[in-house]
């Protein structure tokens, strides 16, 4: 038997695994809706993951230069809310603006970042922020509306980008 020369096998490397992703959806523009869908971002982007917020109805005044500013508390029908109160003296002038200023010290009290921190951190880690593009147009928000980094998409964007998350949430 002769032995016949080996030919020399080259392996391909194997490609690096994919990073997860996760895709949120925030239809909410209160101060206390806002905190979720941030978190969650900017917790799944400090793991490595790829991460995309879809902002749509009110939670585009998230995005919206004027309205990010001025996000509040309502303590009417928020059972949960800072002040437990009935929804009657919910109702009383100033109940608004008492909820949301308990609302904020909670949040410096624990030492969270406010709202345009939380953006400009979810930004730095590369977090996509979607505009639905249909909402604007019900809305009348302008692309110049909207802080600068956003992309504006239609829900079948959003879609195709959130069929290949693994892990959905509407928060």
């Amino acid at each position: 038997m002769i032995a016949q020369p080996v030919e020399k096998i080259e392996t391909v490397p194997e490609p690096p695994p994919r990073r997860r992703r996760l895709a949120l959806v925030a239809s909410k523009g209160t101060l206390d809706q806002a905190y979720p869908p941030l978190i969650l971002a900017t917790t799944a982007a400090s793991l490595g993951w790829e991460v995309g917020i879809y902002f749509t109805f009110y939670g585009l005044d998230i995005l919206h230069r004027e309205r990010l500013q001025k996000l509040k508390m309502a303590s009417l029908a928020n059972p949960s809310g800072p002040i437990q109160v009935p929804n009657l003296l919910g109702a009383l002038p100033g109940a608004t603006s008492a909820a949301t200023k308990v609302m904020k010290k909670w949040m410096r009290d624990s030492k969270m970042p406010d709202i345009p921190e939380f953006i400009e951190m979810a930004q730095g880690l590369d977090v996509t922020f979607f505009a639905c593009a249909t909402t604007m147009g019900v809305m009348g928000i302008e692309e110049g509306d909207l802080i600068s980094g956003c992309d504006i998409a239609g829900a079948a964007a959003f879609l195709d980008y959130a069929a290949n998350a693994d892990v959905q949430l509407f928060v």
